[in-house]
């Protein structure tokens, strides 16, 4: 199957995509809004990040007046995973792909275009992944604008109901497999313990929200993975 026809299949499978992508969007243009961030620049984000936890960590830090050091190193825990991701796609990929097409491929990774890639019965063509993600980063970029737009004209009693469509979505991510796994459940009860007590523990409060963020992602994700390592038979019954 030739270039053409693998990135209109791409488009295709990015659709259902940029349409939910479109939903979630809009309440980070909101919070973007609220962090000061025009309505160009935060599509502009969007359309160079096309990460919700990473952008929404990032606008949450910029809202609370964080140093760029902040910024970097969260947007660097949060999206850490994208790398993971890529070295996943790049052991399915077909032969003869150049190595530029390789670095476009893994600016195109989110979690939702990994999945409908990964999941090619076929090796993979990086074009599909293009259209794809040509489908959907419109959706993201475009949902990220209104929001944006709406956060300069709507009252602000109702950007904060809207704001809240944001903490659904990420709500909607972890909840299902805490369900699951009384491991990440009781790590989710954890980090809520752990940050509600890092306002209140003296020296820890008077450091920069930015700080603790950082510093609670990455001392619980390393105690959860010295405690409860995934073991090689559960790995295979993942992949």
């Amino acid at each position: 199957m030739n270039r053409k026809k693998q990135f209109l299949r791409g488009m295709k499978a990015g659709i259902p995509i940029s349409l939910g992508y479109f939903a979630v969007s809009i309440a980070l243009g909101i919070t973007a809004k609220r962090a000061g961030i025009g309505s160009l620049q935060a599509a502009l984000t969007s359309l160079l990040i096309n990460a919700s936890a990473g952008e929404y960590a990032g606008f949450a830090l910029i809202a609370t007046g964080a140093t760029y050091l902040e910024v970097l190193l969260m947007e660097a825990v949060a999206n850490a995973r994208y790398l993971l991701m890529s070295a996943a796609l790049s052991q399915k990929l077909k032969r003869g792909v150049t190595t530029w097409q390789r670095l476009l491929l893994g600016f195109t990774v989110t979690d939702e275009i990994f999945g409908v890639s990964i999941a090619e019965p076929e090796p993979l063509d990086p074009f599909f992944t293009y259209g794809t993600f040509c489908v959907a980063t419109a959706g993201w970029t475009s949902g990220t604008f209104v929001g944006a737009v709406l956060g300069e004209v709507l009252p602000l009693r109702l950007l904060s109901a809207l704001g809240v469509g944001l903490y659904g979505m990420f709500i909607s991510v972890f909840i299902p497999e805490a369900r699951k796994n009384r491991v990440v459940a009781t790590l989710v009860v954890v980090s809520f313990g752990a940050s509600l007590a890092c306002e209140y523990i003296p020296w820890v409060r008077d450091i920069s929200d930015g700080v603790r963020i950082i510093a609670l992602t990455v001392l619980i994700s390393l105690a959860a993975a010295i405690l409860f390592p995934i073991s090689d038979r559960e790995k295979e019954e993942q992949t």
